[in-house]
């Protein structure tokens, strides 16, 4: 088991998260899903918590009490090789959801998400503040982020 594993806290859509989260990450796992028994605190039967498994990092959806939003506060960066990678998990996390900037987007449970080129942070921390500045202001108008367009303005073209 690995020492650090992010809970989820849903009202009553865990499972259906879990399961949504599995379909999205190839070779995403559903590991085990706890039910409430006789002593609660939810209805017996029901699910408690869906435990899964996602690129190598272990999750757990948490059926809680209502009136806990998500915030932007803590997201999950999808490091992606390729624009088809980012046109992959972009389309399926953003559906039902909200797209926002900079590769941000919402999924439709509030869960916050950064689709991100693998090479973004390489280019934006370039030691030269120039090309570091290109990529940053060609980021900030865009939603979905374009490979090709940030390696244009890291290159100057």
């Amino acid at each position: 088991m690995q020492k650090i594993v992010p809970f989820l806290w849903f009202e009553n859509q865990a499972e259906e998260a879990a399961e949504f989260y599995r379909s999205v990450f190839r070779k995403g796992k559903m590991r085990r899903t706890t039910r409430y028994g006789r002593e609660g605190p939810g209805p017996e039967g029901e699910v408690m918590a869906a435990a899964f498994r996602l690129a190598g990092q272990d999750f757990v959806a948490l059926n809680g009490s209502s009136g806990i939003p998500f915030s932007q506060a803590v997201s999950f960066a999808v490091n992606c090789k390729n624009q088809k990678e980012i046109d992959w998990y972009w389309e399926r996390l953003s559906d039902g959801g909200e797209q926002q900037r900079c590769g941000w987007l919402k999924d439709r449970f509030g869960v916050s998400w950064q689709i991100v080129p693998s090479a973004l942070a390489r280019m934006l921390g370039d030691p030269d503040p120039e090309k570091a500045g290109r990529v940053m202001k060609a980021m900030l108008p865009m939603g979905k982020l374009d490979i090709g367009e940030l390696r244009r303005a890291y290159k100057g073209k």
